[in-house]
């Protein structure tokens, strides 16, 4: 009995071993590429325009982002000096293959945070979604339209506490910085 279930066993063994190597890891596909566009270390100026987060004023800061996890996804992190004093904050993205979107995650080191989606369309990317900031939430909807050479982009950010009336809140151009030799 004990051979039956030793040959068993090993019967078992050899199918899982060869059913794994006949598949191979997924590898990041065209998607994935396109999102690598946010890769890099940026610096950026910009404004926040009066509205229902207060009286607006200049910003500056940088943005750094990397791929990660096996390059499935876009991690990015940013310092910023602004109206609020200094933010920090992190984001996640990836490409969500049954929406055909990108699924994106937010959050701040003064407890706001915000999800929304990313769609693409050439060198224009468009944004919706929804923040938490203060203890209330808003609506969001921008454009991130980047350089043909990937070196520089813009960025547009509108606000609405309802998801019907809207209003400028952000305008930033971010200059990726040039890699070392």
């Amino acid at each position: 009995m004990k051979s039956f279930i030793i040959a068993v066993s090993v019967v078992v063994l050899v199918f899982a071993v060869a059913g794994q190597a006949q598949t191979s890891a997924p590898k990041p596909g065209p998607e994935q590429k396109k999102a690598e566009a946010f890769v890099g270390n940026w610096t950026y100026e910009g404004e926040y325009k009066p509205g229902p987060l207060g009286p607006g004023g200049k910003a500056t800061g940088e943005y750094t982002a990397q791929m990660i996890l096996g390059g499935f996804f876009v991690q990015g992190h940013w310092v910023e000096k602004g109206p609020s004093g200094e933010v920090q904050g992190l984001e996640t993205f990836g490409y969500d293959p049954v929406t055909k979107n990108y699924a994106q995650s937010q959050f701040q080191n003064d407890g706001s945070l915000g999800s929304g989606t990313l769609t693409v369309s050439g060198n224009i990317w468009n944004y919706a979604g929804t923040w938490v900031l203060g203890g209330k939430q808003y609506k969001v909807r921008g454009t991130v339209t980047f350089t043909v050479d990937l070196t520089s982009l813009m960025m547009k950010i509108d606000i609405s506490p309802d998801g019907k009336s809207w209003t400028p809140c952000f305008e930033a151009k971010y200059t990726k910085a040039k890699p070392l030799p």
